[in-house]
């Protein structure tokens, strides 16, 4: 994908296409838990189409709403990888790499959320 010069969108494009690739990965692995895997794989595809959804926002509210949804979505993905990694479903170096990037949006994303409020003061 060409770049999008746009930090926060394109962490999360990353990122999906990593969770996309990481449900590949894990349903060959093992389809028994598939409906644990679909989870995490709306959750962390739903991060990025929310931000490039705020991008067409209506309005100021809307955009922050939609990046609201966006931190919800990256606070469960988190939880999804946590869960898989106290299974052993995810291996210790899959997990910490997946959550890396994860926190890194949270961060991202809670940092935009913060400076949008202050500037509606």
């Amino acid at each position: 994908m060409n770049k999008l010069n746009n930090p926060i969108l394109e962490k999360s494009f990353n990122f999906s296409v990593r969770i996309v690739k990481c449900y590949k990965y894990l349903i060959k692995k093992d389809r028994d838990f598939k409906s644990l895997y679909e989870q995490i794989l709306r959750s962390g595809t739903s991060i990025g189409a929310n931000i490039s959804e705020s991008q067409a926002a209506s309005s100021k509210l809307d955009f922050r709403n939609k990046l609201r949804i966006s931190l919800k979505e990256a606070y469960e993905t988190e939880f999804w990888l946590k869960l898989f990694y106290e299974n052993k479903i995810l291996a210790k170096s899959e997990f910490e790499s997946l959550s890396i990037d994860c926190l890194e949006i949270i961060k991202l994303l809670t940092s935009i959320i913060k400076n949008l409020k202050l500037k509606s003061l």
